[in-house]
């Protein structure tokens, strides 16, 4: 799939219906600016303006993503290609999006692992203190249990949100 032939594509549909970018993106919620990144083949609109785009040039989304207006030969064989085109081109993949989520569950959590990180320390402080070995050993249970706790938490924060 070539963006920049589809963002010309796109430009000129505009065109054909007598549309700014500004028009275009009042009927979308868009910016101009989003309208002009489209056509130049710097981004690639999201699937649901593709939808609308489609209704409202009345062409599929097929045509829209080959560039041009397809005959029945063209868009079968257009089509396989669009899509894998489409899936490797897409936003995310999915070890970026767990990585993302990883660091804003982290960024999320600060503070409570910090305090958790503190009252280890004291734990571990006081037991040293009252010479008492086994205070020592709870504090190095706590620290293990609350590693425990960061990696489920996170990870089923991280596989909730990644995979919807």
């Amino acid at each position: 799939m070539d963006m920049v032939k589809m963002g010309s594509f796109l430009a000129e549909l505009r065109k054909e219906n007598h549309l700014t970018q500004a028009e275009l993106g009042e009927k979308l919620g868009v910016t101009n600016k989003t309208i002009s990144r489209w056509e130049t083949g710097t981004y690639m609109p999201p699937v649901e303006m593709l939808e609308e785009l489609s209704h409202m040039y009345n062409m599929t989304i097929n045509e829209l993503l080959s560039g041009k207006k397809l005959s029945t030969e063209e868009y079968k064989e257009m089509a396989e290609c669009n899509i894998k085109d489409t899936l490797k081109a897409s936003a995310f993949s999915l070890k970026e999006k767990q990585e993302f989520y990883k660091k804003k569950w982290l960024k999320d959590h600060t503070a409570i692992m910090v305090f958790i990180g503190l009252c280890i320390i004291a734990v571990f402080v006081a037991g040293a203190i009252m010479k008492n070995p086994l205070i020592g050993y709870a504090a190095i249970l706590m620290l293990v249990l609350a590693h425990g706790w960061r990696n489920n938490t996170m990870m089923t924060y991280v596989e909730k949100h990644a995979f919807d």
